[in-house]
């Protein structure tokens, strides 16, 4: 094979191996793998790929920055394992937070990327657990998420905190008691399906909430009543209207059952008489409508 050809071979095979490394796939020890492999930057290299990239937009500068600091993502992604989600998600979304930090560092900040990108990782990775913790949103305001990550890695043990414990939480918190206590609920509570799932036995399955939970308005009879009484009611509507005098059925069509309805003074000035005047047409014409639904029932 030509050199110039396997040269291109292996510029393509890096390139791909580069970009699996950026998506977890379904092997998650095998792109651990990979990424470890990846070699590590010195200061002096760091320094000279973010300059390139902030002066001149080098866009193969950011490449080999995001590529050098994925260990560090899979490093800070294994801390959130307490949660029960999957560990290459927490890694996909500690990527993104990587790649929004080497977007914004200045290299001029005498910092190093890692220090400086720690942040955006986490920032990243805590708005996914919240999201996809439980079903139910359980940490909306910014004080709630301080709460819940801090109470997750302070509480010991499944038992509940005494109030000792309460205390001194809230106070290294910056929050009330009853904030902490109220998070410790949300914390403790379980998601339920709504539906039983499909392996449950009969016992667990009277527990879900489909089997005690009514839906009044699914009543199919109801249903039917009701959308019968609609009809007749609309039709006797239209009787009534239809009974009026041309002017009368007009106005109120005009101001009430027409999509571009039109006011008062609108109606004026097509009939030539004056607002009040329509005001008392519409008037008795709604008055006689009333009465022909009475008679009707």
């Amino acid at each position: 094979m030509p050199k110039k050809a396997l040269k291109s071979e292996n510029s393509a095979g890096t390139a791909l191996q580069e970009m699996e490394a950026l998506a977890p796939g379904g092997d998650l020890q095998a792109y651990i793998n990979s990424v470890h492999s990846i070699g590590v930057l010195t200061s002096e290299e760091e320094k000279k790929l973010a300059e390139d990239l902030y002066y001149r937009n080098d866009l193969d500068a950011a490449r080999k920055l995001v590529l050098a600091h994925l260990r560090f993502v899979i490093y800070v992604a294994k801390t959130y394992s307490g949660y029960g989600l999957p560990e290459s998600d927490l890694i996909q979304e500690g990527n993104v937070g990587l790649m929004k930090a080497i977007r914004k560092f200045n290299p001029e900040m005498g910092v190093r990327l890692v220090s400086f990108a720690v942040h955006w990782i986490k920032a990243e990775i805590h708005e996914y657990v919240l999201k996809n913790w439980k079903i139910v949103k359980i940490a909306t305001t910014k004080p709630q998420r301080k709460l819940f990550f801090n109470l997750r890695s302070k509480k010991k043990g499944l038992g509940w905190l005494t109030e000792e414990e309460v205390e001194s939480m809230a106070k290294d918190l910056g929050v009330k008691p009853s904030e902490v206590r109220e998070m410790e609920k949300r914390l403790s509570g379980n998601d339920l399906p709504f539906d039983p799932l499909a392996d449950s036995d009969d016992d667990e399955a009277s527990y879900s909430p489909s089997q005690y939970l009514e839906d009044e308005d699914a009543n199919p009879a109801d249903i039917f009543a009701k959308e019968s009484l609609d009809e007749t009611n609309t039709s006797q509507l239209y009787e009534a209207i239809n009974k009026l005098d041309d002017r009368s059925r007009d106005i109120l069509q005009d101001r009430w059952l027409a999509d571009e309805k039109l006011t008062l003074h609108e109606l004026a000035e097509k009939y030539g008489i004056s607002a009040e005047r329509v005001r008392q047409i519409e008037k008795n014409a709604m008055k006689k409508v009333k009465q022909s639904f009475s008679a009707g029932e």
